[in-house]
């Protein structure tokens, strides 16, 4: 919602906003735009007469706002019907779905576009760095979206996917998730089912050819012309890419039709984003950039905010932001750390904040995946639901859990030692925990250097 607003404001509109708890970096984005926040879903915000009310599908029925709305008839629409109808009509749409890496690969690819002279406008649900925004409105004709399933609005129960009517689609990967929207895999899978069904003809399909869930959803209907990646061992592939034994992925070779197109060399790590890289390369060849002229873009791309990013480091440990919050992209996003470091010791630190994390559908898979990690550091914020507790219990003393987020600061600024690296995973801003864990080392190795200091005075 907060890229849809930067969109707008890009097309010349004014634009206002209400929600609750903003947090970084769309809301200091949003301030540098110049639209106004407003706190709550208080009925007053509608005196300020908006031509249209773009609803986002965290509204419901009975908040003041939205029943002002509906009594006073005023005209609204979900923000993907907004931006299908006044962006997107005329646009090369280039979409990415699938359940992990959506926000990385939409990054990639609009990079690669970007760094081909293209100029395209973009949505995605994240920071790429080298923009710095998460949304603009760009050049025609290429726009890179982001496309989630989750569902629309209120009034829109379908994926907000099928609004943006792709013309290049990527589908990255698909597994059970938003549980708190579809029962079951096979709800997810008629989503995707309908999205192929808008896809023309001459358009393309970039599919994952190593993710069975995906061949059933072709399996059920497809109507385009259909390219497949996976990183290696994988029969009827186009794209596939070779690593050196045992890496972090950080260099690896791409392979279009048994051709050698390139190495890319890159600060990104983690055999997800080999098969990320892969999805946008062929997206971008669909576009019109050739595979080597997207392999050498891919070389200067800086990553996604809050995607293994570092953000800082005292007392010698390392502390990381990562949005991972389901089993899948934790143990994927641990093991490429793990391959980056080596030996030195890990400790994952998880938020289970998101709505499938929350009602517990993930629980027996959390040991699992937190597994490649030395210690574990666990959030159990109030009305979880489940024990969190019984939950990681196979990881015996590894594993420590806390209801209290200055406990959990206290606790690991005093267990964390020189080399370590703090991997802290959430959906969420998680109480700002990455900032205060890096005062409270730094306090720490202050307050552990003035000691040293005391001891060597005047004798």
């Amino acid at each position: 919602m907060g890229g849809i607003a930067a969109i707008a404001r890009a097309a010349g509109c004014r634009v206002t906003g209400s929600d609750r708890n903003v947090y970084p970096p769309m809301s200091t984005q949003l301030r540098a735009l110049g639209i106004e926040l407003i706190e709550g879903y208080d009925a007053a915000q509608l005196e300020l007469e908006p031509q249209i009310i773009v609803v986002g599908n965290v509204m419901t029925r009975g908040m003041p706002v939205i029943e002002a709305m509906l009594d006073r008839g005023l005209p609204y629409a979900s923000g993907p019907e907004w931006l299908a109808g006044a962006v997107l009509r005329e646009r090369w749409v280039l979409a990415v779905a699938g359940t992990h890496g959506k926000t990385t690969t939409s990054s990639m690819l609009a990079w690669i576009l970007e760094d081909a002279g293209l100029s395209p406008g973009f949505l995605i649900g994240g920071v790429p760095e080298n923009f710095g925004l998460s949304a603009r409105l760009g050049e025609e004709p290429f726009f890179v979206i982001e496309a989630d399933e989750y569902d629309t609005a209120f009034f829109d129960k379908r994926a907000k996917f099928v609004h943006y009517r792709p013309r290049t689609l990527v589908l990255n990967n698909l597994e059970y998730d938003h549980a708190d929207i579809y029962p079951d895999l096979a709800a997810i899978e008629r989503q995707f089912e309908h999205l192929l069904r808008t896809v023309p003809g001459s358009g393309r399909i970039v599919c994952n050819g190593a993710d069975a869930h995906l061949a059933q959803v072709l399996a059920a209907g497809c109507w385009s012309g259909v390219e497949k990646f996976a990183r290696g061992g994988v029969a009827g592939v186009q794209w596939s890419a070779q690593a050196l034994p045992h890496s972090d992925f950080s260099r690896f070779d791409v392979i279009h039709e048994g051709r050698r197109c390139g190495e890319v060399q890159w600060s990104l790590i983690g055999a997800h984003n080999v098969d990320n890289a892969l999805a946008a390369l062929a997206a971008a060849r669909h576009a019109g950039v050739t595979v080597e002229r997207g392999i050498d873009a891919l070389r200067r791309f800086q990553g996604v905010a809050r995607r293994m990013q570092l953000r800082g480091e005292a007392a010698g440990v390392k502390v990381y932001d990562d949005f991972a919050h389901h089993p899948t992209a934790i143990a994927t996003t641990l093991d490429g750390l793990r391959r980056s470091v080596g030996r030195e010791r890990i400790v994952a630190v998880l938020e289970p904040r998101s709505q499938t994390m929350r009602l517990g559908v993930h629980q027996a898979a959390l040991s699992g995946a937190l597994g490649a990690a030395d210690e574990v550091w666990l959030y159990a914020p109030p009305g979880l639901g489940w024990n969190v507790r019984d939950a990681v219990a196979s990881l015996g003393k590894r594993a420590h859990v806390t209801e209290d987020l200055d406990a959990l600061v206290t606790g690991l600024a005093r267990d964390l030692v020189a080399g370590d690296h703090a991997l802290i995973m959430s959906n969420g801003g998680f109480g700002g925990v990455h900032a205060r864990l890096l005062e409270a080392l730094t306090a720490r190795s202050g307050a552990a250097s003035g000691r040293v200091h005391a001891s060597r005075g005047p004798q």
